[in-house]
């Protein structure tokens, strides 16, 4: 009884911790993709309770995150909030399908280097969403004492950050930075804009569940108001795989991190199903959606919230502070906002990448900057998709020349080649052009004992060279290809000799 207790202890207290944490960075979120603060704040209780609750990672921390808000921005700048719930909405529905099929495993195959791309990439793009904040409300940049005011909450707020870990870790750094330059902002009687200034904080379960009738980008629970047409899913669908691409993959390896530190396996499958639930139902209130977060998911487990519990304390403190202190979140300024930001950037981006790309291969450093660049040109998904394509190739090419053979004459004076490596479409032109057709004897074997045949363009290679060495009026003989080869050959069909008890046993990829 005193261990469950002692447990449910440390869950508690851990999620009181992140919810502190949780609070400043949905708004800052919220601002970046031009949505509601409040469809911030409400997307942290709705995410993080249904995926603490239900999902496969217990102990990690989901809710609105920074990947899923830079690229929430363009939709809500060009065609508005209504469109954004329906992406969201989407987006839960491809996660659940991921987790229907059992396709949350494939996450492990995307390469290291795409992942420095992604999550420098993802650094660069919430840095530059911090831009506007410089500007007045004419689109122009401050100047004078504007500027130097919102300068030096900007790096006040990221000293605090910084430090405050070294001295105590009692109260979160973050949220402590974010109270202390709010009162030193009224203290000074500084002008600068708050998070009233961009929109008025109401906290209520009667907004989350009806909405204000007063503020129409709070409608509460409803379906999106958007025509229900071909021309609104087009503008929809992509935003929706991109977003539940990008959530995926930053869950999935969040998971995985999480347990490494506990030395535990997390469910990505069980995952995907809860997150994609969570979205759903986020949509359908108004809200931004969410996916896990690293940071905060670091926090949790450090803290000792391992457990559900600890999650959904941190949902539930959330919407206490949403309730109960919302006129005092509306006095936090948005300089403090934008550096906290910046310390995510600092933290988000792997300066370690800088060091690694000096001692890696030049394909895997080229992957690194193409996706990198993708990112913040173009957004995650494609950058992401780009650098798996690339490494594939890459990777493709790099055993192509792995295909060698071994020519050696027997004492009858016949030829035995041993094939060793991959026979497939970016090998089979190599293999090929290895064969001394000229200066063969009449009667060749080709031994592919420690070779393995993958896919037609292999097979397709070994009966081109059966034509060739059929035309110079010489015999082929295949030896150790898997019966369902010898079965798709045409040309080599019947020289194929077959060791039923040492033929290896493999399957060839094939369009059917």
């Amino acid at each position: 009884m005193n261990s469950h207790w002692l447990s449910h202890k440390a869950n508690i207290l851990a999620g009181i911790t992140v919810a502190m944490a949780l609070v400043p960075e949905a708004l800052a979120f919220a601002i970046v993709a031009g949505v509601h603060p409040m469809a911030g704040l409400f997307a942290v209780v709705i995410v993080a309770f249904i995926t603490s609750a239900f999902g496969g990672r217990p102990g990690m921390v989901s809710a609105a995150a920074g990947s899923l808000a830079v690229v929430m921005t363009a939709l809500v700048v060009q065609h508005g909030v209504e469109y954004l719930f329906a992406a969201v909405i989407g987006m839960g529905i491809i996660q659940l399908i991921i987790g229907w099929q059992k396709w949350g495993r494939f996450i492990r195959m995307v390469p290291a280097p795409v992942m420095l791309g992604f999550v420098n990439g993802l650094a660069l793009i919430i840095l530059v969403a911090q831009l506007p904040a410089f500007k007045d409300d004419s689109g122009n940049w401050l100047q004078g004492i504007a500027l130097w005011q919102l300068l030096a909450v900007v790096v006040a707020t990221m000293a605090i950050i910084y430090l405050l870990p070294r001295l105590t870790k009692a109260v979160p750094s973050a949220l402590a930075a974010i109270v202390l330059m709010t009162l030193a902002v009224f203290a000074l009687g500084w002008d600068l804009r708050t998070v009233g200034d961009i929109a008025s904080i109401e906290g209520s379960l009667s907004v989350l569940l009806f909405g204000d009738p007063n503020n129409p980008a709070l409608n509460g629970f409803h379906i999106p108001m958007i025509p229900f047409n071909w021309e609104s899913f087009v503008i929809v669908a992509p935003y929706a795989l991109i977003l539940a691409i990008i959530g995926t993959t930053e869950s999935l390896l969040t998971m995985t991190l999480i347990d490494d530190l506990t030395q535990t396996r997390g469910q990505g499958n069980r995952e995907c199903l809860a997150l994609g639930s969570a979205n759903v139902v986020a949509g359908m209130f108004g809200t931004m959606g969410g996916c896990a977060l690293i940071g905060q998911s670091m926090i949790n487990t450090k803290s000792g919230g391992t457990g559900r519990l600890s999650g959904i304390t941190a949902a539930l403190v959330v919407l206490l502070f949403i309730l109960v202190l919302s006129d005092l979140i509306e006095q936090i300024p948005i300089a403090a906002l934008v550096g906290l930001m910046f310390f995510v950037v600092i933290a988000t981006f792997e300066w370690s990448s800088m060091a690694i790309l000096r001692g890696m291969s030049k394909a895997d450093a080229l992957i690194v900057v193409i996706v990198t660049a993708l990112t913040v040109i173009f957004d995650l998904a494609i950058g992401v998709i780009s650098g798996v394509i690339i490494a594939a190739l890459v990777f493709a090419w790099q055993h192509a020349q792995k295909v060698m053979l071994d020519r050696k004459v027997q004492p009858d004076g016949k030829v035995i080649y041993h094939v060793h490596g991959p026979l497939f479409f970016a090998s089979a032109h190599h293999f090929s052009e290895q064969f001394d057709i000229e200066n063969d004897p009449e009667c060749v074997k080709i031994d592919f004992k420690y070779s393995r045949v993958y896919d037609h363009s292999g097979v397709e290679a070994i009966d081109k060279l059966t034509e060739r060495y059929q035309a110079k009026g010489k015999k082929l003989v295949l030896k150790h290809l898997s019966p369902e080869c010898q079965a798709l050959l045409t040309k080599a069909k019947d020289l194929v000799e077959v060791n039923v008890s040492e033929d290896p046993h493999y399957h060839v990829s094939m369009n059917r």
